[in-house]
């Protein structure tokens, strides 16, 4: 049996959850992906980056909720309440 960098695209489980502008990449209209255009990458971790602090600090959750919340680990959540803790 080939590992799961063996196989080709079509033999893999893939799972198409689009984005917030339409539901399915594969189906998608757009010429080029919107998580693809210059700088969106970087914008929506920042704004990630604000709402794990935010939940952190005013909300109270714990950082393993959070890491599991927004699907990572819990050593990124700490690095990034670490760099963010004066706000």
């Amino acid at each position: 049996m080939k590992s799961k960098h063996e196989l080709l695209p079509e033999h893999l489980g893939y799972r198409d959850d689009g984005c917030d502008l339409f539901a399915s990449c594969l189906n998608c209209p757009l010429p080029r992906c919107r998580y693809d255009e210059p700088g969106r990458r970087q914008t929506a971790k920042d704004l990630r980056n604000k709402e794990i602090v935010h939940l952190h600090q005013k909300e109270g959750l714990k950082v393993e909720n959070l890491a599991q919340r927004f699907g990572v680990s819990k050593r990124t959540v700490y690095r990034i309440i670490g760099r963010n803790h004066d706000e």
